[in-house]
């Protein structure tokens, strides 16, 4: 109990001394969405350009008929069958500096020559900072190759001082990750995500709304073709939100309207939700297409940016060092049980599976996050499995 006591004092000194600093001042938020109205509410200025997931999403599921029926109609401009054409789909997982193998497997499968044009892309975290650029597809292969095989961790975070834990939103500041994703995510390159859009592509993108507790899927094409002023900082910001590692990087904060009233969302990491995504579970698309006449054939493709073995390590006994070893093991298993539920969905929908993770091969060392020399040895993993013809998995580990 002493001990205890101690720590309080400490804290309370702590927290004395912080508010006394020249210019020092807590990180502050406007009021968070009433309970009764968190479904209900709607981005200022942009309405209906993203998903609460829930039990039923009538939206979700109009919306994806819409884009069918853009696709058919731009595929008979061209003389083209819509049905004649199988639609692909990549979900691209969560996973840090791991993007890096993502990237290089993308950037490999270019080379190769059959990497498809993707029908929908999915996103979560690292994930969702490649979608766009998988989704525009291999010219901008050469943005993926420099993020991850040239970036540093002074371009991904800054680090704050010890009292960031503390009486801060988070122990890094990730202004260098936003000024990289300003830099790459144009004006143009939404032009580009809107015209997709118009031709039926679906580009998504999840965070967590840390206040609902409830993951939220982003329109992003819907949004990039709204013409809206705002839409580009939307755009940068739901990005940084879905790799905004609770915590560790700083939550994106997102005007909001509900029931007349102008309220604020706190947005993090799509990760604490999930680490990958096809659609949300309520919606049937076998059954939906059955009903509009839609037959096709549909292959999903999944990049795993993680290891799918256990990764042991000798962990120390220190407080930190057992909760943060615990973190990323329920990190892991919780990775592994979304392939199960997309896999569930795929053989409910009659979609062909298609997996692909860091093999148990990898062993470079990872002396920090975003270690540049660890991602280049990764991509290069990645690039290469793809050269050699990827032997894409078919079925989730142990199955």
């Amino acid at each position: 109990m002493k001990k205890v006591h101690s720590m309080v004092a400490l804290i309370s000194l702590l927290a004395g001394t912080v508010l006394t600093l020249p210019g020092c001042s807590l990180p502050m938020r406007q009021a968070a969405v009433p309970q009764a109205w968190s479904e209900q509410a709607e981005v200022v200025g942009l309405p209906g350009v993203r998903y609460v997931v829930r039990a039923e999403m009538p939206e979700f599921a109009r919306d994806g008929i819409e884009s069918f029926y853009r696709e058919r109609a731009y595929l008979a401009a061209q003389g083209q069958d819509v049905s004649l054409l199988p639609a692909n789909f990549l979900a691209l997982s969560g996973g840090g500096d791991n993007g890096a193998f993502g990237a290089g497997l993308l950037c490999g499968w270019t080379e190769v020559g059959n990497r498809p044009e993707f029908k929908g892309v999915t996103g979560i975290s690292t994930g969702a900072l490649i979608a766009p650029f998988a989704f525009l597809g291999s010219k901008y292969d050469f943005v993926l190759q420099s993020v991850y095989t040239q970036s540093t961790p002074k371009d991904i975070l800054e680090e704050r001082n010890i009292l960031a834990a503390l009486f801060d939103d988070a122990l890094a500041d990730n202004t260098p990750l936003q000024r990289l994703v300003k830099k790459y995510i144009t004006e143009d390159m939404l032009k580009e995500i809107a015209q997709e859009h118009a031709r039926g592509r679906l580009l998504l993108i999840a965070t967590t709304n840390l206040d609902a507790r409830q993951s939220v899927i982003w329109n992003m094409g819907r949004i990039a073709a709204s013409g809206h002023p705002e839409a580009l900082a939307l755009f940068h910001k739901i990005l940084l939100a879905s790799a905004a590692i609770p915590g560790a990087f700083p939550p994106v904060m997102i005007d909001v309207e509900a029931d007349g009233q102008r309220y604020q969302e706190m947005h993090v990491d799509g990760g604490a939700m999930a680490q990958a995504f096809l659609y949300p579970p309520a919606i049937k698309v076998a059954d939906i297409s059955k009903q509009h006449g839609v037959v096709r054939e549909r292959r999903l493709y999944i990049i795993r940016n993680a290891r799918l073995d256990p990764d042991w390590a000798e962990v120390e006994r220190r407080t930190l060092s057992i909760a943060s070893r615990a973190i990323t093991s329920l990190i892991h298993t919780q990775g592994i049980g979304d392939l199960y539920k997309i896999y569930a969905q795929t053989q409910r929908d009659g979609i062909d599976f298609n997996l692909a993770y860091i093999p148990e091969s990898f062993n470079a060392p990872h002396k920090e996050e975003f270690d540049t020399e660890y991602m280049r040895q990764l991509f290069q993993v990645g690039y290469d499995l793809a050269v050699k013809g990827y032997q894409w998995g078919k079925l989730p580990p142990g199955l």
